[in-house]
């Protein structure tokens, strides 16, 4: 059990090395794990922070944003600890809803500039957070409200005019090499939307058809790549930037999953997969907040005891964290086990649940 002062201090010897070492590599699973202070400089930064990395002896770890605060830090200006793990700058979140609200327009730099945004800000942030620039995730806003009118029945010409387009082999490009395949071969294609947004672990991102969620996974998840493909073959999709009524509910909901005031979720759910794979999803999402099952209880549920390592891979397999709860399976003696979002998450998730189901139970 880890060992803290009054003010949420990381003392006990084993954890702090553990963090130090998540800090030198700039682990992405231990944001809002922890924050450290930096005693000779007197900020605090959390786990991925570029700047160079003070000694193990300068440093202190707290578990709260409020307690490092409280012991008298001030946020790091280059990783930004109070903005709540990269979430994104003001002039940003601007920038896309004028993208949002005009969904067939390209907003140019000067216009940006007339709303006081700097086009430099958005196109750094989105090259750091998105991997591509700002105005292709527009194009992509933009070929996304194409498909869709496409799909219910708007002729080629005047969608290609009303999104921008000069031409319709200038839109038939743009489109081809977005969906995959032109327009008038796409139509039995289905669209999967990705989102991304901020949590205290990290930013995640969320996909969603126009039946439901998909997938919901912390960015940095080993393999996503993989899962993106595997998804779109399973589904005859293509992936594609923008957001829908269930990517909204989606972020509000873990929203309220991280403030502690939802314990169980309302999202419909799209998991391709095999017949035994959704056995084992299926009875991951029986298993009651706060609570944990071993690998071999979850076996046992569905009726296959021997197969507590198929369980364990179809685990594994869960494309949407969370919502589908796998942080909740751990090994049969008690201990910790493989986690696609990290070790360090799964134990956050846990505590988390415990403490508001306890704090849940005393209003009771």
């Amino acid at each position: 059990m880890k060992i803290r002062s009054s003010k949420m201090r990381v003392i006990d010897s084993k954890t702090v090395a553990s963090y130090y070492k998540a800090l030198v590599n700039r682990e992405a699973d231990h944001v809002g794990i922890f924050y450290v202070g930096v005693k000779t400089t007197s900020v605090f930064c959390i786990a991925t922070c570029r700047a160079r990395k003070p000694k193990i002896e300068n440093v202190e770890f707290y578990t709260e944003c409020k307690d490092v605060l409280a012991a008298g830090y001030r946020p790091c200006k280059i990783c930004k600890p109070t903005e709540n793990a990269n979430e994104a700058p003001e002039p940003v979140l601007m920038a896309m809803k004028m993208v949002r609200e005009n969904p067939k327009q390209k907003i140019a730099d000067w216009q940006l500039r007339k709303a006081g945004i700097a086009p430099e800000l958005v196109r750094r942030w989105f090259n750091k957070h998105y991997g591509m620039t700002f105005h292709a995730y527009q194009r992509m806003y933009r070929i996304n409200n194409a498909f869709k009118e496409l799909k219910d029945g708007k002729k080629t010409t005047e969608t290609a005019f009303e999104a921008g387009y000069d031409s319709l082999s200038g839109f038939g490009y743009t489109y081809k090499k977005l969906i995959g395949k032109s327009p008038t071969k796409s139509m039995d294609n289905t669209l999967i939307l990705i989102s991304r947004f901020t949590t205290p672990l990290g930013p995640m991102f969320v996909c969603a058809t126009d039946e439901g969620i998909c997938l919901l996974e912390f960015v940095e998840r080993k393999m996503l790549e993989t899962e993106f493909k595997d998804l779109q073959k399973r589904l005859n999709a293509t992936i594609v930037t923008g957001d829908n009524e269930f990517v909204r509910q989606a972020k509000q909901q873990v929203g309220e999953y991280f403030e502690g005031s939802r314990m169980e979720f309302s999202l419909p759910l799209i998991t391709p997969g095999t017949v035994f794979q959704n056995d084992v999803w299926q009875c991951l999402q029986g298993i009651p907040y706060g609570e944990t099952r071993s690998y071999q209880q979850q076996a046992e549920i569905i009726d296959r005891p021997k197969a507590v390592r198929a369980v364990a891979s179809a685990n594994g397999n869960n494309r949407i964290a969370i919502v589908v709860p796998c942080h909740r399976v751990i090994g049969k003696d008690g201990s910790l086990t493989g986690y696609a979002g990290g070790l360090e998450r799964k134990r956050w998730l846990l505590d988390h649940e415990k403490k508001h189901l306890k704090q849940e139970n005393t209003k009771g």
